[in-house]
Parts: C-alpha cells; structure tokens; sequence
C-alpha cells in the first residue's frame, strides 16, 4: 500500500555523487541512514500527493519533458526546516530557469485538473534536496559542520524527471528534459 507519490528532479551523476557524498558522510558518523535505507535517490521534489493516478502522468510528463532542456543547478546553501522531520537540506540558488519550470509544471498540471498541494503551488515551493532525515535534534549542530565542508557551491544539471511511490520509493516512470536519448 502506497503512502503517496512525488514527481522528482534527477540531476547529471557527477551531482548526485556529491549528494551522495553527503549522504555517505552522514551515515558514517551515524547520524541519519534512512534516505539511503529507503533506496531514495539524490532528487529535487517537484510535487508530492497522495493522490496522483501514475498512468494518466505518464503522458502528460513525458510531452512535458520533452519540451524542456537540462536545467542548470547550483547548489548554494544548507538548510533545515523549523517542523517534527528534522531534515536537512541542500539548497539550490533560485534561478528564474528553475522557478519557471515549476511553474509551467503547474500550469500543466492544473489544466488536466491534478491537484497540487498548497506546499507545491508556484508561490509556496521550496526547491531543495535531502540529506538527512530525522536527525536527532542534539546532532544538527554537527551535522550541518559536516555539510559545511562539503565545499558548496556545487553545480550541475537536472536531467530527468520521474514519478516514485513511496515508501519504500519505488521508481513508476522517468524521462529525459529535451529531446536526449537515454543510452
């Protein structure tokens, strides 16, 4: 039984290993293993619902992304959010690039009558990509040390986007921005 659904930006491998490299970094000070246990990869959530049907966005993503190109990314700051999930994040620069592609997003969306959350609207969307959840709240001071060495900023490129169930997630459909053939 699924919990829900989130369609995800994928970035170019060399900036999902630097993601991953937080990851790992976190996991061996045994501060937070659960994005890695759960098989979750590096991602930017784009929207995230309960109730999406995965075939009807499967069509409507893939025209979506094919008429889009990989998007520029630089990942410039580390933060948290003041809730219960102690998550912490990476911060992409908000360019206008990635905050039109949002919004076009949503502009498609709504014309099929999809539902997006209040968290997701253009107007509410933070942009970021996990590193860790649930710290323990007596950790987050040495956890964001640790993140602060990562030498940020880093940049690369979103590639593909993709619709997961989680959890455990579970990969539904990905495609490429623009016209890239995946090899």
């Amino acid at each position: 039984m699924s919990e829900g659904y989130s369609l995800e930006l994928y970035f170019d491998p060399a900036l999902e290993n630097q993601v991953l490299k937080a990851w790992n970094v976190l996991a061996r000070r045994q501060i937070s293993t659960q994005l890695i246990e759960i098989e979750s990869r590096p991602h930017i959530t784009l929207l995230s619902s309960p109730f999406l049907d995965p075939q009807k966005l499967q069509t409507i993503i893939r025209n979506f992304a094919s008429k889009q190109e990989p998007l520029s990314l630089t990942f410039s700051t580390i933060g948290s959010f003041p809730n219960d999930g102690n998550v912490l994040f990476l911060a992409p620069t908000p360019s206008v690039a990635l905050l039109q592609f949002h919004s076009q997003l949503c502009d498609v969306l709504k014309k099929e009558s999809i539902e997006i959350g209040e968290d997701y609207c253009s107007d509410s969307w933070i942009p970021y990509c996990s590193v860790a959840q649930d710290v323990p709240r007596n950790r987050m001071a040495e956890a964001f040390c640790i993140l602060r060495d990562l030498k940020l900023p880093v940049s690369g490129y979103a590639m593909d986007i993709g619709l997961v169930e989680y959890s455990p997630v579970r990969e539904l459909f990905s495609f490429p921005l623009g016209n890239a053939v995946e090899l």
